[in-house]
């Protein structure tokens, strides 16, 4: 605290600082205040896996359970008695818990996690513990009580409970210096490996969400501080023009979701025609693209940009003996299993106690009906004299009881009715005793083998409970996706090469390309400096610019020719580079670093294409050969800082195009990694051949569709792709299909006209299906029928049919039903030869700055 004193002499102003120390009740309130929120409202305890409201809760519909639904609005009027906070956050406390559709049996509008809908009031709404909640959570004579806020009541320490419950619903809080996140796990999951480790065997734990989509959980760091878990939604393309969202990220709803991609559209990352909200049960968002815009583009541009993909960072903190801890999800399971365990010993060893008191009895009883001891009470006439007859009369036949006759047992006998004296039967009273002492040695074995027992506990839960509790997030390893590539046009780039500005504003001067407006600019200049800058409105880099483009990272495939000279008057050098890595902003020198050094010849190509070029020397001395052909092919790619070949000598006068080159760069090598469903170059997966800029890949899938796409490392595949493999032209498709028209099977041959245009090659009627198909040369299949007295039949497809168009129905095969056909080994077949030409591998491009002269080879 700081106070301003009045300075004693008014000419000389000054402040002076106090300290007061904060002491009495104050002194406590804020560390009283926090460990209040962390123990009482936000943090879950780790022994049931609730918190201080939602047991509460719990306790209160245990209290007014009958079988039949009550009002929420009773319900958490009940719990007020238990929880001193109002009616609201109760209410908001259940309706969460509902959602989670464990605990509860709901009725009503209870809201809808999936479209954020909220719940109706609590009045309107009804609820009761579900069965699971009832053979799980709650048993009184395990439970240990204490008195409620106001004393009133009794209300439990923490519950029974006897299942990972905690990481079953999972768990978020914020409380006063800490926090916790939890995410939800997989019934079954969860109680798999709770058995495993009651087996003693290693488990692995991972989230699963009532919502669905598709999580990479690589990084999730078992739940633990500094985790990592990805979600995204589940987007499928429904046509050429149409996306669908059928499921949606944890933590997202319909709503926000699509917020986030109408603020996408109008920031210009996506471009979209309109959405449509079909959400009812399930979830239906339909995406309807313009025309011209790639679907698979956009599916990476809703990932990277708008909510459809969510990053969640875990932190499971939790309560345990009354203070904070940070653990991993699988300890918490293990402290849960083992406190399960724990609890079912309990039971069984109450259970046990509870048995052997009936035994006890019921053979006192017998003893005293049997041998008639209720007679030696009739003369006497104290009470005490009963009990010491009775007693008197107990003692020659208890010898085989396990414990001491106490007053309380006599007391018991001298309550025995008359009614029940006078029809007691010897037998069933034997078959009792004996019915009993098979439950005690029944439940001593349980005990004896109490792991087993626990075991047997779980996987009976999982067979009543776990049915439609299935995993509902499929997990897979998500690709990085770059912005930049996926990011939608929408800015234009502009230049004025000679006063050396470019940006999106300079739109009376020269047109580069359509760009997004997070892209690169890489500029190379006429005195050979390059510079990469992020895109602006309008950003000088210097004059007399000669190449302007986007910039990609990490692109091996542009390569960069150039021909410059060496100072004011000095030698000419050429050099070939790729650009793949830079300092953004930073002025990079191409030439040998001499002053006025200037560039005389420039280019850039895609895919590496060296050109030959005309060199014209100026007619000085005695030159006899004034100009002369150069072939950038002869030369070897380098680092963008070596100095070059040298060219010549003597002075240029101009450099003109002659040739335009073919690509020196190797074909390059794509795999397909099924885990992602994505192409790639980094020897992930199944190799699918090299590829150069005019091949293409063949997709069949299982609906009978048939296209080619030139390969992209962006491409989204169809789940019902059953053919992915490197296109040859020449080589024919065959197909066993049946027409659910003409109800018969058909065998086909086919090759592919349009390689631009996707089609359908089986009919479109609804029971027509696509058996199976193969792109060998000449395929052989073996044809299964259903009727066992048909013997299989070969096909060779070959000799059934030719070669005809993909519209053609085909050669009838049969109008047996088919149980299955199989593809057998193909007949041999020799590829034509193909000439070989020399190209440089990819990999061996170098994206270092290599600042060492290469070997100087003069020209002319």
């Amino acid at each position: 605290m700081q106070e301003e004193n009045q300075p004693k002499n008014n000419s000389e102003n000054h402040s002076e600082e106090t300290i007061t120390k904060v002491t009495g009740m104050y002194k406590d309130w804020f560390l009283d205040y926090a460990s209040y929120v962390i123990l009482e409202r936000a943090v879950p305890a780790i022994v049931d896996g609730l918190k201080p409201v939602q047991r509460r809760i719990m306790q209160s519909m245990k209290d007014l359970d009958d079988g039949r639904y009550n009002k929420v609005a009773n319900l958490v009027g009940h719990t007020m008695q238990y929880h001193p906070h109002g009616d609201a956050s109760i209410a908001d406390a259940m309706v969460q818990l509902g959602q989670k559709e464990l605990l509860i049996d709901m009725q009503g509008n209870w809201g809808n996690i999936l479209t954020g809908d909220s719940a109706a009031a609590s009045r309107y709404i009804e609820a009761r513990l579900s069965k699971f909640a009832l053979e799980v959570v709650f048993n009184p004579k395990t439970t240990v009580w204490q008195s409620s806020y106001d004393g009133r009541r009794k209300e439990p320490i923490n519950l029974p409970v006897k299942f990972p419950l905690l990481l079953a619903q999972g768990a978020e809080g914020i409380a006063v210096g800490l926090s916790t996140k939890i995410l939800p796990h997989n019934f079954n999951e969860l109680i798999d490996a709770s058995i495993k480790h009651l087996k003693g065997k290693s488990f692995k734990l991972i989230p699963d969400f009532l919502t669905g989509g598709i999580a990479d959980v690589t990084n999730y760091n078992d739940g633990k501080r500094g985790g990592k878990v990805r979600i995204r939604a589940k987007i499928t393309q429904l046509d050429k023009n149409t996306l669908v969202i059928n499921e949606v990220p944890y933590g997202t709803t319909t709503s926000s979701l699509i917020d986030s991609i109408l603020k996408a559209n109008d920031k210009g990352k996506i471009k979209i025609k309109k959405i449509e909200d079909n959400t009812a049960a399930e979830v239906e968002i339909l995406v309807h693209l313009p025309n011209g815009v790639s679907p698979d583009k956009t599916i990476d541009a809703l990932y990277a940009f708008t909510y459809c993909e969510q990053s969640i960072s875990p932190l499971c903190c939790v309560i345990e003996d009354n203070k904070p801890i940070f653990v991993g999800v699988s300890e918490v399971l293990r402290k849960s299993t083992d406190h399960t365990v724990a609890l079912l010993k309990q039971e069984l060893e109450i259970e046990l106690g509870e048995l052997e008191e009936q035994w006890h009895f019921a053979s006192l009883e017998r003893i005293f009906i049997e041998n008639r001891i209720y007679r030696d009470i009739e003369e006497e006439e104290t009470w005490e004299g009963v009990i010491t007859a009775i007693d008197k009369g107990l003692k020659p036949h208890i010898k085989h009881l396990k414990r001491a006759v106490t007053e309380n047992d006599i007391i018991r006998l001298t309550e025995i009715r008359i009614k029940k004296i006078s029809k007691f039967d010897i037998d069933k009273a034997k078959q009792y005793i004996e019915s009993l002492e098979d439950k005690i040695a029944q439940v001593k074995h349980y005990l004896a083998n109490l792991i087993e027992f626990a075991i047997d506990y779980f996987k009976n839960l999982k067979d009543k409970y776990g049915k439609g509790k299935e995993r509902k997030t499929e997990i897979r390893i998500f690709e990085d996706i770059v912005a930049t590539k996926v990011a939608m046009k929408n800015a234009k780039l502009y230049v004025n090469r000679k006063e050396g500005f470019f940006g999106t504003s300079l739109r009376k001067d020269e047109f580069v390309t359509d760009c997004s407006d997070i892209d690169d600019i890489i500029v190379f200049l006429e005195d050979g400096r390059m510079i990469v800058s992020k895109i602006d409105s309008k950003t000088f880099v210097g004059k007399n610019i000669i190449h302007i483009a986007v910039f990609k990272k990490k692109d091996k495939r542009t390569i960069y020719n150039m021909i410059y000279r060496d100072g004011k008057a000095g030698s000419t050098f050429m050099k070939r580079f790729a650009v793949t890595s830079i300092t953004r902003d930073k002025e990079y020198d191409l030439t040998a670093g001499n002053k006025n050094s200037k560039v005389l010849y420039f280019s850039a190509n895609p895919n590496g294409e060296a050109e030959v070029v005309m060199v014209y020397l100026r007619a000085i001395g005695s030159i006899k050969k004034l100009k002369f052909e150069i072939d950038f092919a002869d030369l070897a790619i380098k680092g963008r800082g070596s100095k070059g070949n040298t060219v010549t000598k003597h002075a240029v006068k101009k450099i003109e195009l002659k040739e335009k080159g073919i690509s020196t760069l190797k074909p390059r090598k794509i795999w397909f990694d099924d885990t992602v469903q994505r192409l790639n170059v980094e020897n992930r997966g199944e190799l699918l051949g090299e590829f150069t800029a005019e091949d293409r890949l063949l997709i069949i899938t299982q609906s009978g569709t048939i296209k080619t796409i030139i390969p992209d490392l962006s491409t989204h595949f169809e789940e019902d792709m059953i053919v992915l493999e490197k296109w040859i032209p020449n080589k024919p498709i065959s197909a066993i299909h049946y027409d659910g028209e003409k109800e018969r099977y058909y065998v086909k041959r086919f090759m592919i006209d349009n390689p631009n245009k996707e089609e359908v090659f089986i009919s479109d009627h609804p029971k027509s299906q696509l058996e199976i198909v193969a792109t060998d040369y000449r395929p052989i299949a073996e044809v299964v029928f259903s009727k066992r007295s048909l013997e299989n039949e070969i096909v060779n497809f070959e000799e059934f049919i030719a070669i005809k168009g993909i519209k053609a129905t085909g050669n009838q095969l049969t109008t047996e039903k088919i149980k299955q056909v199989n593809l057998l080994d193909p007949l041999p077949y020799e590829d034509p030869e193909v000439n070989s030409v020399d190209v440089i591998d990819e990999d061996d491009v170098s994206s270092k700055n290599n600042d060492d002269d290469e070997g100087q080879i003069t020209l002319f």
